[in-house]
């Protein structure tokens, strides 16, 4: 009895009505959540600007907090500035002093940005100049002295500038300006309204919504974009607002030790229009439902649970399962998409483990690669050669080794490129050659053979390094002079041109075992830590050149070893050019 209930049949429209409720229901759900949800992302966007605006805030307080005590400490310590203002000072002593305190704030508009100017006034020599670039007009700047001449004359300098910022009016452009006295001497530290507040104007306020600094009175400093605030455009933005179909949100923020604050108006008109839109979609939903209600049925047993398995399987491969079921299906398409979905499969696990295979090389290469770069045991024998020259008070040996020692570690840590300039890398390995002859003495003399004509082009970092310093680090010994000789030229191959380079000397060369090794293209043995740089420095090559530079190893006749590098493509135009031919196989 109670199966047969179960099996009663029904009229199409009982399940129209069963599918009409649960839709209008859904839809009410969903009207809810809609309203819901744009409340809640008016208040997170509303908290995210507002801690943005913070978090800049807080920024600017501490440059503003550093500049005023930097200018505080030189007006009152240093003493460039001091002998500026000593009356009688020899006008040489002067020129460098301004010069000297000048450099100075160079380097602070630097830090903080060409926006920031810096100014210098002598109340008692009438001087004023800028110090470091400045972004007024000639117009701007002259109208600015007289502003500041009066400033400086008033009784309220002290209590009305010093440690605070403020805003001033230049030629119809409103600034921000901190003015630090001390006796007779100023330091003006002067920024645009706008260039401060630029970086809170690329937010996303609404389509009516500003961002602007008003001063303590209310009034605005800035406009959304460039230039003074129009009266006009914020009376019509204001009439806007406060409309209902375009709610706004106002955030007011302060800066500490300043005159003026930043103000936030947001506008979420652009919610509304999304629950317009959500509301015809609701509608179009409504029509759409009693239409493909009996369509789905159909298509849930035909079309979507093969559908439905195939994306299974296809999560299955994101997880990296086996577990896969390529269920057949009625529909040929998809049977074709299985069969595919196989072959892909097994393609893919083939791809995963090359690519990974490869992952492995190349950091195992570019972790030998780093150790090349930093060789503590070249840079202590550096430091004791430096130290022994101290103690035999050798002042301008220790002045130039320092500086080849310092060209020598600032050219390793800036070699990150994939090419460099030639003449830059024979001008490494010549100073590394002269780093080794303060150690070697005269056991060892160098020759470099580099024409003029080959000025501009480029070879990948720190290759003729690693065979210079075998010849030294092999070849070099107290009973005879070695001689180490390093020449470039140019040879065409075919219609293209080639860079060969060689490298010789007259040591005793290689051992036999290791040129019948390199000859046979087998690694060397790097278990003990030799040969890693000629390993890894071929590994290089093999990959930026894409097998297509040789590299020779032979012991000539007359004796000493010799390697001769053949380099393709051997480009003026740098990296770029060079990228593009590596990237072209």
């Amino acid at each position: 009895m109670v199966k047969a209930l179960n099996n009663k049949p029904y009229p199409i429209r009982h399940y129209v009505k069963i599918m009409l409720f649960i839709s209008i229901f859904a839809l009410v759900v969903d009207l809810v959540i809609s309203f819901a949800s744009i409340f809640i992302v008016k208040q997170q966007s509303t908290r995210y600007l507002q801690d943005t605006a913070n978090l800049y805030i807080r920024q600017i307080n501490h440059d503003f907090s550093y500049i005023n005590h930097y200018m505080g400490w030189t007006l009152a310590n240093d003493e460039s500035v001091k002998m500026m203002d000593t009356p009688g000072t020899d006008y040489v002593d002067y020129i460098k002093s301004n010069e000297r305190v000048h450099k100075q704030f160079n380097e602070l508009q630097k830090n903080y940005g060409q926006e920031y100017n810096f100014f210098f006034y002598l109340k008692e020599q009438d001087f004023f100049q800028n110090y470091g670039p400045m972004s007024l007009s000639y117009t701007e700047f002259l109208e600015l002295k007289e502003q500041i001449v009066s400033l400086t004359d008033s009784k309220n300098v002290y209590e009305t500038f010093y440690s605070n910022w403020n805003p001033i009016l230049v030629q119809d452009t409103h600034y921000i300006i901190n003015i630090v006295p001390y006796h007779n001497r100023y330091l003006i530290c002067l920024i645009s309204a706008h260039d401060l507040i630029r970086p809170l104007q690329q937010l996303d306020l609404g389509e009516d919504g500003y961002v602007s600094l008003v001063n303590a009175q209310g009034a605005a400093l800035t406009s959304p974009g460039t230039g003074v605030m129009d009266a006009n455009y914020l009376q019509g933005a204001k009439a806007s607002l406060l409309s209902l179909s375009q709610p706004r949100t106002t955030v007011t923020e302060g800066f500490s030790n300043a005159s003026f604050n930043v103000q936030l108006v947001i506008q979420f008109g652009i919610f509304e229009t999304i629950m317009i839109a959500q509301l015809l979609i609701m509608l179009l939903f409504v029509v759409l439902t009693c239409t493909l209600s009996v369509v789905m049925l159909y298509f849930k047993k035909k079309v979507l649970k093969p559908i439905q398995n195939f994306s299974e399987n296809v999560r299955r491969i994101h997880e990296d399962s086996e577990n896969l079921d390529f269920m057949s299906s009625e529909i040929i398409e998809l049977e074709q998409v299985n069969s595919q979905f196989k072959h892909l499969i097994e393609q893919i696990k083939k791809f995963k483990i090359d690519i990974y295979e490869q992952q492995l090389d190349k950091q195992r290469i570019q972790l030998d690669y780093m150790k090349l770069q930093i060789n503590p045991h070249f840079f202590l024998n550096c430091l004791t050669n430096i130290y022994s020259m101290a103690q035999m008070q050798m002042f301008k040996e220790i002045e130039y080794m320092s500086l080849s020692t310092s060209k020598y570690f600032r050219y390793i840590f800036q070699s990150g490129d994939n090419v460099v300039r030639l003449q830059d890398e024979i001008e490494h390995v010549r100073i590394y050659l002269e780093i080794q002859k303060h150690r070697y003495r005269d056991a060892f003399s160098y020759h470099i053979d580099f024409e003029e004509e080959l000025t501009g082009l480029t070879i990948p970092p720190l290759v003729l390094q690693t065979f210079i310093e075998n010849a030294v680090k092999y070849a070099v010994s107290r009973d005879q002079e070695l001689q180490i000789r390093l020449a470039v030229s140019l040879r065409m191959e075919g219609e293209k041109p080639s860079m060969v380079i060689r490298i010789s000397d007259t040591g005793p060369g290689f051992p036999a075992e290791v040129l019948e090794t390199l000859a046979a293209g087998k690694p060397l043995d790097q278990s003990e830590g030799k040969h890693i740089g000629i390993m890894n420095t071929l590994q290089r090559l093999e990959l930026l050149y894409h097998r297509r530079a040789r590299v020779e190893f032979s012991n000539p006749e007359e004796g000493g070893a010799c390697v001769t590098l053949t380099l393709p493509h051997p480009y003026r135009n740098g990296e770029e050019k060079f990228n593009e031919h590596i990237a072209s196989g």
